[in-house]
């Protein structure tokens, strides 16, 4: 499957968005990340779809900003305990059950019972 040409994925979209609302959108774009007449800035492939939403709507109404903003607005799904896989557990770090204390207490008594330990 090839990967579309930025170029022309941004001409359909402006060609849909000015088709719907009459006005060019000002688009900007930064590292991949396109900002669409100042609002959330989005990816390639969400313009794809907001084309589609466009071009869908097109036909209908003469508005399609409400198509526009649902896909713009549209967040990717944040995981939650609830939403993570189950075979993820949580993990805690697990306590060795050496300790420092112990072991100078344990080798002073070897070496000379009846010592007291150090602070």
């Amino acid at each position: 499957m090839a990967k579309p040409d930025k170029n022309d994925v941004i001409e359909e979209f402006t060609h849909a968005y000015t088709s719907v609302n009459g006005k060019r959108p000002d688009i900007q774009a930064k590292s991949g990340w396109y900002s669409i007449d100042g609002g959330k800035n989005v990816r390639l492939a969400q313009i794809q779809e907001m084309t589609a939403a466009l071009l869908e709507d097109g036909s209908k109404t003469p508005s399609t900003s409400k198509a526009t903003k649902k896909v713009m607005s549209e967040a990717p799904p944040k995981t939650t305990s609830k939403t993570r896989p189950k075979n993820v557990a949580n993990t805690k770090p697990q306590k060795s059950g050496f300790s420092v204390k112990q072991y100078w207490a344990d080798k002073l008594n070897t070496e000379a019972p009846g010592s007291t330990q150090p602070r």
